[in-house]
């Protein structure tokens, strides 16, 4: 199937698995390349150096396209662009806008520059700013997300830029996929549906945790990080939506120094990531700290398998999936199911055409 995501990145399938933290590494970006997708390595919980290991092992397993995420507003974003570049990757995202410059600089290079948005202006600012395409995240997409639905953002992105849209948020098969292309995007983005394969590296506990939800078991809380985050309702989320104030901000300050610790940042560099967060974001200086919830209450659960102890995000799909294939077998079950859902359209030929009560300007 043919669409402007596929000659645009060069992949097979119009299917990008999204850049999850902690989850999308080597072993899931490399499967979903090899199915013929496009995989994301995520590299915000990841070193400058661990960045370039995991780039290299993609290379060694898969000569299919792929991509990494980057935070636009870390402090060593450009060094992370450099690396991108060196190591000849395809495709670049980002959760937040790069600016003008980044976009230029990879532009420049040959990398595809996709950025994830959330609103149609933040589509309109990349678009003129010369991103190739966008990734435009509904309500219902796990991690951080809005409250506007995929089904009225989606149209509205689409009628608004005149490059590539790729539709996220509520995405499992491919019912969805012939959905979003009939709403004018070039392909989806899955989370949820690639962390629940055998190729992910998420422990088997936390994934049958996943399984065993409904989507009523999938909440919406302010209270790991300050900011909308989707994820599976647990025992500790509704301990993190009863604690305090002052109890929340403790509970930062120890997964600061645990992040630090892990990352290698030195304390001053975590400072200027925070100014820089804080700018881009407008948030408040406690939303800052609590940021440092994020990355390793997620780490708990997605590394540790301690979902007593982290957080899990999830899209609201995770109500609808039951089953862990492999990559392969779900990109080919994905693609088959759109064909099938295409061919069981009503065909054009036997749709009346519409009826015009005024005359033709024929006057026939």
């Amino acid at each position: 199937m043919e669409t402007p995501l596929t000659k645009l990145v060069g992949v097979r399938h119009p299917l990008v698995q999204t850049g999850m933290g902690w989850v999308a590494g080597p072993r899931l970006v490399s499967a979903t390349a090899n199915a013929g997708a496009l995989g994301i390595l995520a590299s915000a919980t990841m070193t400058v150096e661990q960045l370039r290991s995991a780039v290299r092992k993609v290379n060694s397993r898969t000569d299919a396209p792929f991509g990494v995420n980057l935070r636009a507003d870390a402090g060593d974003a450009a060094e992370r662009v450099r690396l991108i570049i060196d190591e000849g990757v395809r495709v670049a995202s980002f959760a937040l806008a790069p600016s003008r410059e980044l976009i230029a600089r990879l532009k420049d290079a040959g990398v595809v520059v996709i950025p994830s948005i959330g609103a149609r202006r933040h589509a309109e600012k990349v678009a003129a700013w010369g991103a190739d395409a966008v990734v435009v995240q509904g309500g219902e997409g796990g991690g951080h997300t809005g409250n506007v639905a995929t089904t009225v953002l989606l149209p509205q992105v689409v009628d608004a830029v005149d490059i590539p849209v790729i539709a996220a948020g509520g995405f499992h098969d491919g019912r969805g996929l012939v959905a979003a292309l009939a709403y004018g995007a070039a392909g989806i983005a899955m989370g949820t549906r690639f962390l629940l394969t055998s190729d992910s590296t998420v422990p088997e506990a936390v994934k049958a945790r996943y399984l065993a939800a409904t989507v009523k078991d999938v909440t919406v809380t302010t209270k790991v990080d300050g900011l909308p985050h989707r994820m599976l309702r647990s025992e500790l989320v509704d301990a993190l939506e009863r604690s305090g104030r002052v109890a929340a901000l403790l509970r930062a300050v120890r997964h600061a120094a645990a992040f630090r610790h892990d990352s290698g940042l030195s304390w001053a560099r975590m400072v200027r990531d925070g100014l820089a967060m804080k700018h881009g974001k407008e948030l408040t200086w406690s939303q800052v700290l609590l940021a440092a919830n994020t990355p390793m209450l997620l780490k708990a659960s997605m590394v540790e398998g301690r979902t007593d102890l982290g957080v899990m995000a999830s899209g609201q799909v995770a109500g609808l999936i039951d089953d862990l294939p492999s990559c392969a077998e779900l990109v080919d079950r994905v693609m088959a199911e759109a064909q099938h859902t295409l061919h069981a359209l009503p065909s054009a030929s036997r749709i009346p055409p519409p009826r015009h009560n005024s005359p033709s300007p024929t006057g026939s």
